[in-house]
């Protein structure tokens, strides 16, 4: 406990003037949900990016947080006022294997704002050192997890998925040791509807603390999900709209081919956003058993199982509000099931409805989801790339120009003619649609990105700041903010990786 002690000795006596005005309704909560303690300060703080649109949101500007307060603060050098810094408590399980206690090692959340849209959001440093959660770790983060969380996080909202976001990214100055030797540190300000995760409500779960489960169910049901207030069982219907948030979520995921790499119950949000990117990445070939985590040497989070695990972590999630659904909690466990198994029915719906929406389907009929299954598995014969298929079939005419016509999305496939054949019974399928063909292509268009944040590309610009070149990063994340639109000034962005230039596997970062 001796570092937590200097930590709090080094920030400043009395906090400084915010940029951010704070309102925390966590820090309100009973003291055994987290610990407070001040972020560790960095020698040199320096600000890399701030987001503009989204500081804007918070109620501030990139202006406000650009100032040596500013920076201060983004940095943990500074504690502004109305903040109430805090480490969240939660467990988890990892791997299927449960760790009574985890919690925010190397984060803190300074407190929440309410923003112009009126939703309130946390406000957390990640990589702001260590915490009485910490273990055997130093609390910080090197800078090539902050350059991609922040890429990657700020590519999947532009994407229309769920997700985290990224205020700003600072270097400290510092340097980090990790396995292959020591790296520049860096510091991220995370934004998120909310830090609750299925770990949070283990934690008190396996302590035996029925009021901390009851004031934590409370608290998430007023702040996320406040229609279930009026719902003759709240509890009950609070484990429906989780189970509901997290089916529609990972049918995002797959809609546009990204593997979270590590779905434990602590990365698994309350609020039904993307949280956590670790060891994620976004598929180039289709296989729908792919894996990049380097520690998922099972592929335990393979993109295939993915909704398999978000309902097994729902389960746990279950399991915690069994005594709040039922004074005995086996008297809860029937209407529990029933609230998980209408996951599959959710998941497929959402599932079914982008792979449609995907192939330019704006009616349906039995048959679609066979049609698509049979599309991905061709490709993944072939080893076709999953985002340029479906964006150059966007580009595809509705009747049959032959082999020529059809040549961008051929030669994507090792053997042509196996798409030839697939394309063939696509085209008697659009021909029963009612809308034309322009209109069909513009919305297809609309659902199949032309670009996504390629491990390549994220790792090219991770080794770019690591130089001190920054417009690496303001390049990638201009064509980002705009996925869906046709760029041709960056065209090369939409390619699938060189053979040299494959990543085979992404990395946590702790």
């Amino acid at each position: 406990m001796e570092d937590h002690a200097a930590a709090r000795a080094a920030a400043p006596d009395r906090p400084g003037a915010s940029p951010l005005a704070f309102d925390n309704s966590y820090a309100r909560l009973p003291d055994r949900f987290f610990a407070r303690l001040a972020p560790t300060p960095v020698s040199e703080p320096r600000l890399l990016r701030v987001n503009h649109g989204l500081a804007e949101r918070l109620g501030t500007n990139a202006a406000a947080l650009s100032t040596a307060a500013g920076v201060a603060m983004l940095a943990g050098n500074r504690v502004p006022s109305g903040a109430e810094p805090l480490a969240m408590a939660y467990a988890g399980h990892q791997f299927g294997q449960y760790n009574p206690q985890l919690g925010d090692g190397r984060a803190l959340l300074l407190g929440e704002v309410v923003g112009t849209d009126g939703v309130r959001y946390d406000i957390q440093l990640k990589g702001s050192g260590r915490t009485p959660f910490s273990r055997m770790g130093d609390g910080r983060s090197a800078l090539g997890p902050v350059i991609r969380e922040y890429i990657v996080s700020e590519a999947m909202a532009a994407l229309g998925v769920p997700t985290t976001r990224a205020l700003a990214m600072v270097a400290t100055g510092d340097r980090v040791l990790r396995q292959d030797g020591p790296e520049p540190g860096g510091v991220m300000t995370r934004v998120a509807r909310g830090h609750v995760r299925i770990g949070t409500f283990e934690f008190f779960r396996n302590q035996g603390d029925l009021d901390a489960l009851r004031r934590l169910a409370d608290y998430v049901i007023d702040r996320h999900y406040p229609d279930v207030t009026s719902a003759e069982r709240p509890y009950l219907a609070l484990l429906d709209a989780v189970v509901a948030a997290q089916a529609d979520l990972v049918a995002a995921w797959l809609a546009v081919g990204f593997i979270h790499g590590v779905m434990n119950t602590d990365n698994c949000g309350i609020a039904g956003e993307t949280i956590d990117y670790g060891p994620c990445a976004f598929m180039d070939r289709y296989h729908p058993e792919t894996v990049y985590s380097s520690i998922d040497l099972g592929g335990r989070y393979a993109f295939n199982r993915q909704p398999q695990i978000a309902q097994w972590n729902l389960a746990r999630f279950a399991e915690c509000l069994l005594p709040l659904i039922a004074d005995d909690p086996q008297d809860a466990i029937p209407d529990a099931e029933a609230a998980l198994s209408r996951f599959a029915a959710r998941f497929d719906a959402a599932h079914i409805g982008s792979l449609r929406a995907k192939l330019g389907l704006a009616t349906a009929e039995d048959d679609d989801h066979t049609l698509a299954l049979d599309l991905l598995a061709t490709m993944a014969d072939n080893r076709a790339d999953f985002t340029l298929t479906f964006r150059r079939l966007s580009d595809l005419d509705g009747a049959d120009p032959g082999p020529a016509g059809d040549a961008p999305v051929r030669a994507l496939f090792d053997d042509p003619e196996a798409f030839d054949a697939w394309a063939a019974r696509w085209r008697a399928r659009l021909g029963r649609e009612t809308r034309d063909d322009r209109a069909r292509q513009a919305a297809m268009r609309a659902t199949n990105p032309a670009f996504i944040p390629r491990n390549h590309r994220i790792q090219q610009a991770i080794d770019a700041a690591y130089d001190g070149h920054m417009g690496v990063i303001d390049d990638l994340m201009a064509v980002l903010s705009r996925p869906y639109d046709d760029q041709p000034a960056f065209a090369a962005y939409a390619e699938p990786p060189q053979p040299h230039e494959v990543v085979q596997q992404t990395f946590c970062g702790t």
